[in-house]
């Protein structure tokens, strides 16, 4: 039987490469790679569908499957993971607490960013600053007049407008237009070293291993999609898919776990890992529902609780039945 010839679309990650590479393959599938940033993969497959397998967005991907019609079902394996600490920016001048972004305004390229979901939870839970109690600003972070890329309907206390035509976050921010931002890319005047523009955590990293410690949580951002009606044509695909990714994190991590040359172009990236795991354990990047089952229920807790999902969702509507379990030998 002829293979399938599938466009697969993700970034070019150490975890995705021996794919990419050839090194591990898809069973059944003849792939055509493209690595793409994630906000081009994320707007040209929910607004067209362009993808037969690719990188989705996690609230993105919530929102569609909430709403029931997501061109995607989910592949449980976790391509991009991040702690968000590092992720809100504020003016140091005004903002020297989590407390007081209470009444301000604070910037986001989109409201429903899956980076956002979870800055807005650790805001809530930690620090108790609610969604409510800050005016949001919507646009590029340095291009002007971004929108989200799929609908949202918000609560009446949850107030959220568009930056000014031709205005961007960044320029906002240096002009004291707003008092922070929070998006997954690093402004330019935090890059420049601007003495008013900083993290609102002084020390995110410290703040990020204690969460960790205190929730056992290592937030997901990204995950695989198999374009639905290919999967329901192609019911044993999803699961293929999900080996093989599994696959070529494994190999990723044994070429990371090799101190004999380092593979990363970054000093102490040894010392780095044997961090992580002396803190996570050895398995830090899980892959699968089971493993991830306690940080996907507190996702999709606030994501309802934003209001960008009109129901709560169960951890196993995101993903293809054949993706939640596997054959043991």
């Amino acid at each position: 039987m002829a293979k399938l010839r599938l466009s697969i679309a993700v970034r070019d990650y150490d975890r995705t490469r021996p794919l990419s590479d050839g090194l591990v393959q898809i069973d059944g599938v003849d792939p055509v790679f493209m690595a793409l940033p994630p906000e081009e993969i994320f707007f040209r497959a929910f607004r067209r569908t362009e993808f037969d397998i690719c990188e989705l967005s996690l609230s993105s991907f919530t929102v569609k499957t909430a709403q029931g019609d997501c061109p995607y079902v989910g592949v449980p394996a976790f391509v991009s993971r991040t702690f968000r600490h590092t992720a809100i920016y504020v003016r140091t001048d005004r903002i020297k607490k989590p407390a007081d972004l209470k009444g301000k305004k604070v910037g986001v390229p989109e409201y429903q960013l899956t980076a956002n979901v979870w800055a807005r939870a650790i805001l809530e839970d930690d620090h108790g600053v609610k969604p409510s109690d800050i005016h949001w600003i919507r646009g590029g972070l340095v291009e002007a007049g971004r929108l989200e890329k799929i609908s949202i309907k918000l609560p009446k206390d949850v107030k959220l407008d568009n930056a000014p035509r031709g205005r961007t976050l960044s320029a906002m921010l240096d002009a004291g237009e707003i008092d922070g931002i929070i998006a997954p890319r690093v402004p330019p005047a935090f890059e420049r070293g601007d003495p008013n523009v900083g993290w609102l955590f002084a020390d995110p990293v410290a703040a990020a291993k204690d969460y960790y410690q205190r929730t056992g949580i290592f937030p997901i951002m990204h995950l695989i999609g198999v374009r639905r009606e290919l999967a329901e044509a192609q019911p044993w695909l999803p699961a293929a898919v999900f080996k093989a990714f599994e696959r070529s994190k494994a190999i990723a991590l044994e070429k990371l776990s090799d101190t004999s040359s380092t593979k990363v172009t970054l000093p102490f990236v040894e010392e780095r890992l044997m961090e992580a795991r002396a803190l996570m354990g050895d398995d830090f990047w899980p892959y699968g529902v089971e493993a991830n089952r306690k940080t996907l229920e507190t996702f999709l807790r606030h994501h309802h609780a934003q209001s960008l999902s009109p129901r709560l969702l169960k951890v196993e509507e995101l993903f293809h039945p054949g993706t939640l379990e596997t054959y043991k030998v």
